[in-house]
This record gives structure tokens, sequence and C-alpha cells, in this order.
């Protein structure tokens, strides 16, 4: 049996008659990048406030590191760092001074944990600038550092690239991927970038109206996203006629722009191409594609962006 880093067993939250979080079976494992996706309103962050004890369930079961963390609260949330929405810290002190007093909060500090965590998320160098002055991107930087400072076995962030141009982005994604494979901490990660997401996480975990619709290994959802060549002609419903008439094809989707994706018979694009032209089509596109982590997600949902 597979013990892991998070588990919940039907984890419901409720605000009056209003449902925040519905019978959610989470499962996080150890050592692992598990991506949490979701529209806003979703459930995400009401699920990571329970996970962090910042939200009292109405009903359901929560293990951290197989077991019951109301059990031994103190003991288990030191194995954790966080970030839960937009970072809160002194607006009159500078990056250092607010990481020294989280330290004496905390305790149980190496000497060099403040300094390590500043140098990770790319702020060692910034001694006088005041955190009121900070710009979101590195305010979410700091928040970073401070959930890594005591070198936690559990991070728990919620949209922690938020405010990140692309090279602070870049830098944060390394900086998790190498947390993750070179000191094993495992993370639960939420974001509305399904790139970084895809690029990121072993697992994703999809919600959508309160409940975990899909958990799926990466691995796994990429062998499911299948090859289609697209094609953009003329007549659209002549197109289908001919798909089916002469190459017995049905698995087709037809789309806006005059555009139509086949996800059958692929090796024989050549031979379909010929045939709409000799049909008087016009062929003015055709490209083999993948079906990406934004459309799965999409199609899942019934439509919509993220975020």
């Amino acid at each position: 049996m597979t013990e892991y880093a998070i588990e919940t067993k039907q984890l419901t939250k409720l605000y009056g008659e209003e449902v925040g979080v519905n019978n959610l079976n989470l499962h996080v494992e150890h050592g692992k990048i598990y991506g949490l996706l979701g529209r806003n309103g979703a459930g995400k962050t009401t699920t990571m406030r329970m996970l962090l004890n910042l939200v009292n369930p109405t009903d359901g079961k929560i293990y951290l590191f197989g077991e019951d963390y109301k059990n031994c609260p103190a003991k288990i949330f030191r194995k954790i760092g966080s970030i839960i929405e937009t970072p809160g810290f002194y607006e009159n002190l500078t990056a250092r001074e607010n990481l020294q007093i989280l330290a004496m909060l905390r305790g149980k500090h190496r000497k060099d944990s403040i300094d390590n965590a500043l140098r990770i998320v790319g702020l060692l160098d910034e001694t006088k600038k005041v955190f009121s002055d900070y710009s979101l991107g590195m305010k979410q930087r700091l928040g970073i550092a401070a959930a890594i400072m005591h070198e936690p076995e559990l991070l728990i962030l919620d949209e922690p690239i938020n405010g990140l141009d692309p090279i602070g982005i870049h830098e944060i994604r390394n900086f998790l991927l190498s947390f993750c494979k070179e000191k094993g901490t495992t993370i639960l990660i939420s974001s509305h970038v399904l790139s970084e997401i895809e690029q990121l996480a072993d697992v994703i975990g999809v919600m959508h109206e309160g409940r975990l619709i899909e958990e799926v290994d990466m691995k796994e959802l990429h062998k499911r996203n299948r090859q289609y060549v697209e094609f953009r002609i003329s007549n659209e419903n002549m197109a289908c006629v001919l798909l089916e008439k002469h190459f017995n094809i049905n698995d087709y989707t037809v789309h806006e722009n005059n555009t139509i994706r086949i996800y059958y018979g692929i090796e024989k694009r050549g031979e379909i191409n010929r045939c709409f032209v000799d049909n008087g089509l016009l062929v003015t596109k055709m490209n083999i594609n993948e079906e990406k982590l934004e459309e799965y997600f999409s199609n899942l949902i019934g439509g919509g962006k993220i975020g």
C-alpha cells in the first residue's frame, strides 16, 4: 500500500449551502510534483487551506505523511512550507529582516538558511529595498524563500509564479524541479499557467466546481493525447463526406476557420490531400499536431480556459 505525502478521503468544505470542495480524494506521492489545475473558484485554494489547517473541513479526512494531521499538528506542520495567495510580510522591512523574524519564530534553522533561500530566489543582493517597494514578482520570490527556508519535506504552493516575468518563471521552474529531484521534496502546486504545469508536474489533478474530476500521471496523459493531421479547406462539409466515403474515416472533428482535424489514418494524409484537390477543394494548410494540455483541460471541463 502506497503511503502518500498527502492523502484526502471524501474531503468536503461547505460555506452555508454553497459547496467549496466536494468529496475530494487526493493522492500526492512522496517525491513527486503534483499540479492542481482548475478555473478560479474550482476549490484549489480552499483545498490547500484545509491541508494547512487554515480552514476547518466540514467533513472528510486529511492524512499528511501517512498520519491524521489532527493527531500531532506541530510535528507534521514543521515539515511543510507553503505559499497561499499573495505572501504577507512586514511592509517596512527588507527581505532579510522579514526572514530573520520568521526564523526566530520557527526556530531550528541553519545559520546560512536565510542567505541560501534568498540566493535561490534571486533576492540576496536586495539588501536595502523594503517589502512595500517590491514588485509582485519580487513578493512572490520572497514568499518562496520563506517557504523553503527550513528545508521542508513538503511544499504547498498556490500560484507561486504569479506576477513573474518569463525569466523569473524559468528560474523558479528550474528551482522547483531541482528541489524535488535533489532533495526528494514533495510539491503540490496550483497554477493557471498550463504550459508551466506541463513542464513541471509528474501528476496532475483537475478540479471543477469543487470536485476532483481526474487525477492522471503526466506520462500517461502524453500517451493519451492523440496526434492529428489538420487541414484548412474550402468546404469542410464536402471534406467530411469524402473522408467517410473514400477512406472510411469517422474519427475527425470540425473546427472554426474551415479547419478539420483527422485523428485516424494520419499516414494517409497525402492521399487524403490529393482526394480533396481532385474533388475541387482548395487546401490552404496541412500539418501534423498533438493535443496539448490546454486542449485536454478545456475538453475535460466542457470548454473555457483555466484561470
